[in-house]
C-alpha cells in the first residue's frame, strides 16, 4: 500500500519504512544490488551473436531448456520457435536485461520494473532451472529480492521516483500508470 509521500504500511500507528532509517538504507541497497546483479548477467551475454555462432553464451543456455527441461512444453517451444529465431530473442533477453539494470539502479518507476524481473527470473528459471551445476535456488532468491524492492517502493528511497512521483499530479492515464508503477 503506498500513500502520496512514500510506502505506507497496514500498521495502524503510521508508516513505517518512512520513518525507519535502517529500513529506507536497506531498500535502497537491495534496489542497487539487484540492478547491478542484472548489469552483471550482461557480460556473458554478447551481441551481436549471444553465443550462437559456437554454442555458448546466451544460445548455449537457452539450448539447456531442450536438454534438460524444466517444463516439456516449454522445452518445445524452445526447440522449435526459439532457438531457429534466436536472434530476434536474444536482443529481447538484452533489452530486457539492460532496462532492469538501469532503471533498477536509478530508481525510476521501480515497481514496474521489480515486476519485469520477476518474470524474467522465472523464465530463467525455467530455461536452465533443471540443468546440472545449475544453483536453481538462486532464481527463487532473484524473484523474492524483486518482491522486496517492490513491496518496498524502494525506487523511492534515493531513486527518481522520490522526484518524478512528487511531479507527477493529476488523475490523467499516464500519472496513474506512473504512481502504479512507481
Amino acid at each position: 500500500m503506498s500513500g502520496s509521500d512514500g510506502p505506507v504500511s497496514l500498521n495502524p500507528q503510521g508508516p513505517v519504512l518512512a520513518d525507519d532509517r535502517a529500513a529506507r538504507i536497506s531498500a535502497f541497497v537491495v534496489r542497487i544490488a539487484a540492478g547491478l546483479l542484472f548489469a552483471e548477467n550482461l557480460s556473458w551475454k554478447i551481441p551481436p551473436h549471444f553465443g550462437s555462432d559456437d554454442g555458448t553464451g546466451l544460445y548455449g543456455q537457452t539450448g539447456l531448456a531442450v536438454d534438460y527441461p524444466v517444463f516439456g512444453p516449454l522445452s518445445s517451444i524452445v526447440e522449435s520457435v526459439v532457438l531457429p529465431n534466436f536472434g530476434p530473442f536474444a536482443w529481447g533477453v538484452y533489452l530486457v536485461e539492460i532496462g532492469l539494470a538501469v532503471f533498477l539502479i536509478l530508481g525510476l518507476a521501480t515497481r514496474f520494473w521489480a515486476v519485469v524481473g520477476v518474470a524474467q527470473a522465472l523464465a530463467i528459471y525455467m530455461i536452465v532451472g533443471a540443468s546440472p551445476n545449475v544453483w536453481e535456488w538462486s532464481y527463487f532468491l532473484m524473484m523474492a529480492t524483486l518482491l522486496a524492492v517492490f513491496g518496498t517502493a524502494a525506487g523511492r528511497v534515493g531513486g527518481l521516483d522520490a522526484i518524478v512521483r512528487r511531479r507527477v499530479t493529476g488523475s490523467s492515464l499516464a500519472a496513474r500508470v506512473y504512481r502504479l508503477s512507481s
